[in-house]
């Protein structure tokens, strides 16, 4: 396109400081997302629960959600501020030109020649890059899991685990990374300018190929899939499939409950075979009646068309990510400034492109959570058309108390952070009116603990 080459000639400007201009977005972003923090830290000091919640939740509860969530707050501010630190010390001290380097002497001196090209070399930089991001983020995964999760009786993760985690993760990235990574590069480097128009399909491929392997090949790796038992939550939820015409193909509980009290229900597969997980947490924590009201939310977003607008969107976004991408792939001044006088790697170029893209993309990132409260408010609906109004309400207002979920929030804070609306606004949307507080189904040797709920379609939450 004209307009994208021309584009790229504009922002081609010798000695201009895109080094300075990231860094200058990053602390933009940062400084702008603790001023949200510091607003909704405010919200988590009160005393009081909302007027709607006064009579769903005793003060106990209250207590502990705030907690929780200053917890929280006051972790994604220190982590924030990590962050910032890794990001500046990283492009102070020229580690990407130094990884790059580093990956083709190391190919060089062990690599057959034919294992040298540029193709070979992004390979063993994008592995060595996730294996630098991984160790500086380990201490940040160690506490959240281990010390804040620990505290408020989350985690059930053991330290062997987490290390078995962290290994099969890495011998992931090693497997799916070079087919992926070498795509990517090759359609780039054999389709000219146009290429954003086979990378988008590409990604589009990827996407249906991954959603097939997911469950087969991924999944089994971290979690056992067991056939939901025969028995009234079975039968119901096939009923239910069967009214609204969802192409049921399995129903599965996963052991979620080995890594976290946090649990799932979400449905994936092919348009025309789907696959229904729920999380045994979730089971041993709800009545039958409400894990049938969560699913009829669940499938409401597909009835509803929602997956299927939500994906139209993502593929909106991809290709609109890699047709801008086009305007920086030869960008020399991009290049320069980052220490790459003499070489252009594509896959460098890429990285320092989504930096420069954070803005537009949280940008995106707030239209897409208004997009996505929406569709959330429908989908209650859509339960409540079906006559799960008192099951859904119930089902909500355990999950906030086992989640111990932020019960209030500031709008601002809201709007940018929430694809979800919060409890209230789904409460006074269903004209949810209690008779009595509503009471957590815990397991006899259980009934000191309180477990974390949340219930996502895919990886979103309830």
């Amino acid at each position: 396109m004209d307009i994208l080459q021309r584009l790229a000639r504009f922002l081609d400007r010798p000695l201009f400081p895109w080094k300075k201009l990231i860094i200058g977005f990053s602390v933009a972003q940062f400084l702008f997302e603790g001023v949200l923090g510091i607003r909704q830290y405010r919200v988590l000091t009160k005393t009081k629960p909302p007027a709607v919640l006064q009579h769903e939740v005793t003060q106990e509860v209250f207590d502990k959600s705030q907690a929780y969530g200053r917890a929280k707050a006051k972790f994604s501010l220190i982590n924030g501020l990590y962050g910032q630190i890794q990001n500046f010390a990283f492009y102070h001290f020229d580690v990407l030109p130094k990884l790059w380097s580093w990956s083709g002497d190391l190919l060089l001196r062990f690599a057959p020649t034919r294992f040298t090209g540029e193709i070979s070399q992004s390979i063993v930089f994008i592995l060595a890059f996730i294996f630098i991001h991984q160790v500086v983020s380990l201490p940040s995964n160690i506490y959240q899991t281990f010390v804040l999760e620990e505290k408020f009786g989350f985690n059930k993760q053991t330290p062997k685990l987490f290390v078995t985690d962290m290994i099969k993760s890495n011998l992931l990235a090693v497997v799916l990374t070079p087919p992926i990574l070498a795509g990517f590069l090759a359609i780039i480097k054999k389709t000219g300018s146009q290429f954003f128009y086979y990378l988008w399909m590409f990604g589009a491929g990827l996407q249906v190929f991954m959603i097939t392997i997911y469950p087969i090949a991924i999944l089994p790796l971290f979690n056992k899939l067991s056939p939901l038992e025969e028995g009234k939550l079975k039968t119901d939820v096939e009923d239910l499939a069967k009214k609204l015409k969802f192409p049921l193909h399995e129903l599965h509980v996963i052991d979620g409950s080995k890594r976290s009290a946090h649990s799932n229900a979400y449905f994936f597969g092919l348009p025309w075979k789907k696959h229904i997980v729920i999380y045994d947490t979730l089971i041993e924590k709800s009545e039958t009646e409400e894990v049938v009201a969560v699913l009829a939310h669940e499938l409401g977003h597909w009835s509803l068309g929602h997956t299927t607008k939500l994906f139209g969107i993502s593929q909106a976004h991809f290709f609109y990510i890699f047709a801008l991408f086009s305007v920086f792939v030869n960008n020399n001044s991009l290049y320069a400034d980052f220490g790459f006088h003499s070489q252009h790697p594509i896959i460098v170029g890429f990285l320092l492109f989504s930096d420069i893209l954070g803005p537009a993309d949280n940008v995106i990132k707030f239209l897409m959570n208004i997009l996505s409260r929406r569709f959330e408010f429908q989908a209650d609906a859509f339960a409540n058309n079906l006559g799960y109004n008192a099951e859904l309400a119930s089902s909500l207002i355990k999950l906030q108390i086992q989640n111990l979920s932020t019960m209030d929030a500031d709008w601002a804070f809201a709007s940018y952070h929430f694809s979800h609306p919060i409890l209230s606004e789904r409460l006074k949307a269903l004209n949810w009116h209690p008779t009595k507080k509503v009471e957590v189904k815990e397991k006899a040797e259980e009934s000191e603990k309180k477990e974390d709920t949340a219930v996502t379609t895919g990886r979103d939450e309830l």
